[in-house]
């Protein structure tokens, strides 16, 4: 008997131990759910009555060097439908009421099927006022249909700057799946030029409107007054480097012609215009863009959408003599008063011709006549290797680096090249045609601007870039970019010898005379590229005031002729454009002029 009272209080005990755990388990829970994490499951619960409506900042504009407002945002009304609340029989009438072909709709809706039913789904964004009151005067027969104000970009400075400015269109499905931490489906994102390479800049900071629904999630009241709403915060205002007038200029000249204009300062690297002709109208993608015009500008045997300025590859003509002569000097193999005797051309293996007889001729006169005969045989005093070490100092065969993205890296060739192609024994009669910047040598337009650039500047610049910096929205004043420094190992004596012959191309007896300037003196070299595929490219790089040069600029024309003819009187009317406006203000406007203590460094 007692052995028995025994095992039952045992049992008892046990019990009472394990109700007593059970208890206590619960208890540190409901504490846990209570106390500690409290906020975390208030959250859990207020989703299930609380809206987050998303508040899209307004994106940066771009300010000219002179701050003129060359991209800014209009207002602009945008139909969405959220499938969680709409009726597809409403396809049809919607349709109709946008303009849209018959399946649009259902076909913008089957598109973004991938996302949450509940997101709202941007189906045309520009809808005109008619479309807006038609929409408030049905909302109760359009459930999941409304609309939202948001800001498209606009071009009040009459710019065209389509590869540079870039444009935004609506976030692409994969580009979504990468970055959706910060965007939504039918958020609208920066896409080439400036737009895509600053995005982050530009989009800034969504805010969030929080609203009480109710079961149908039909909007109520403002959760908490409104005080756990967080504002948005606008993008990044940019300013630029561009000058509007000068890119004015370098838009209207090259209207109706392929290639491009690249101008820049030498002092800083910054860019003050750049063009690719043809180029197309960024209004059109500030709405939906149209199929029509799509297939027009994908169909275009001219390639709009190609930035010839960055991209574009051709050979430099005889623009790349300034290369040649700089290297010489500065390996020493000629001095300035060295005589290379020109009777008509060059032989080795073959005749090289030259377009005139220049008899005695140094290095000054070479560049001012274009002599091709003395560059033939320079290239062989400095070899081919050494031109290449040379040339990439001066940022040939590779890129930039310009902030604006795309850009080719050309090329310039050594020995390894041709023993690839031709063997160690390859033929050396090649060389010729590469001392006069033929043959097996390509370069952009931009990189002729920088070279030509640091040639200005006695070998020294900053790293090509749009962009000077960003406006302090709290104080109005500019956070300059920093950029680093371009050096060349070229001496300065020899940079003066080589730009006293550019001088006399323009005011002397040389190729370009008719581009010269009774307000200030251009020093430049013109040069035309063989194209066996049709006529000649034209080329022209120069800089100005010869003293003390502000601007640098290279123009390349393509299937026109002679660089003196076609290229060289571009680049004048840009260099007027910009010089005689400095001139005429005194750069009361420029940024140049802020003094140091009103402008901030980034950090």
């Amino acid at each position: 008997m007692n052995k028995f009272n025994s095992g039952s209080s045992d049992r008892g005990v046990i019990l009472y131990i394990i109700l007593l755990g059970i208890i206590t388990i619960f208890s540190i829970r409901l504490f846990q759910m209570q106390i500690i994490n409290q906020k975390e499951y208030d959250l859990k619960s207020a989703g299930n009555s609380i809206k987050a409506i998303e508040q899209i900042p307004f994106r940066g504009v771009f300010y000219d060097r002179n701050l003129n407002l060359l991209v800014d945002n209009i207002p602009a009304y945008t139909l969405r439908i959220t499938p969680a609340y709409y009726d597809t029989s409403l396809n049809k009438i919607l349709d109709a009421v946008l303009g849209f072909e018959e399946g649009m709709v259902s076909s913008i809706l089957q598109k973004n099927r991938i996302y949450s039913k509940y997101v709202p789904i941007k189906i045309k964004r520009g809808i005109d006022f008619n479309v807006v009151s038609w929409l408030e005067e049905n909302t109760n027969f359009l459930p999941g249909v409304d609309y939202v104000v948001e800001m498209q970009r606009g071009y009040p400075f009459g710019v065209m700057g389509s590869h540079l400015f870039g444009y935004t269109k609506e976030i692409s499905p994969e580009q979504y799946k990468l970055e959706k931490d910060y965007y939504k489906p039918g958020d609208y994102v920066g896409h080439n030029g400036i737009e895509k390479a600053y995005e982050k800049e530009l989009r800034g900071v969504k805010g969030y409107k929080y609203v009480l629904v109710d079961s149908k999630r039909k909007e109520i009241d403002r959760y908490k007054n409104g005080e756990a709403d967080r504002e948005s915060v606008k993008g990044k205002d940019l300013v630029l480097s561009i000058d509007g007038y000068a890119q004015k200029a370098a838009e209207e000249e090259m209207k109706g012609k392929r290639g491009a204009v690249v101008a820049i300062e030498p002092s800083s690297g910054e860019i003050l215009a750049l063009v690719s002709s043809p180029e197309y109208d960024l209004n059109q993608f500030s709405y939906v863009t149209t199929k029509e015009f799509l297939e027009k500008i994908y169909s275009d045997p001219a390639d709009p959408l190609f930035n010839r300025a960055t991209m574009s590859l051709k050979p430099p003509g005889s623009t790349f003599k300034i290369l040649a002569a700089l290297v010489a000097l500065e390996m020493g193999v000629i001095d300035e008063n060295t005589i290379i005797n020109c009777g008509g051309g060059f032989t080795f293996g073959r005749f090289f011709k030259c377009h005139g007889s220049h008899g005695a001729t140094n290095v000054v006169r070479a560049i001012e006549k274009s002599c091709n005969t003395f560059f033939y045989q320079l290239i062989y005093k400095i070899g081919l290797n050494n031109l290449k070490r040379y040339a990439m100092e001066f940022g040939f065969s590779r890129k930039t680096g310009i902030d604006i993205g795309e850009e080719a890296a050309g090329l310039i060739t050594d020995e390894s090249y041709y023993e690839k192609i031709y063997g160690k024994n390859w033929p050396r009669s090649i060389l010729a045609s590469l001392g006069i910047g033929q043959g097996e040598i390509s370069v952009t337009p931009l990189q002729l601007a920088f070279f030509t650039a640091l040639t200005a500047n006695n070998g020294k610049s900053f790293k090509p870039h749009v962009v000077k910096g960003y406006l302090d929205n709290k104080n109005g004043k500019i956070v300059k970019y920093k950029f680093p420094e371009v050096k060349t190992s070229i001496r300065k004596d020899v940079f003066d010898i080589v730009k006293k012959g550019m001088y006399l191309v323009v005011n002397g007896n040389g190729t370009a005379t008719h581009i010269r300037s009774n307000d200030f003196k251009i020093a430049g070299k013109t040069g035309t590229a063989q194209n066996p595929h049709g006529k000649d490219h034209a080329l022209f790089i120069g800089f100005a005031p010869f003293e003390n040069p502000k601007i640098a600029i290279a123009v390349v024309v393509e299937n026109v002729g002679f660089g003196g003819t076609h290229a060289a009187p571009i680049a004048k009317k840009v260099i007027e454009a910009y010089l005689n406006k400095e001139i005429n203000s005194n750069n009361n406007n420029s940024f140049s002029q802020l003094t140091q203590n009103e402008v901030m460094n980034a950090n």
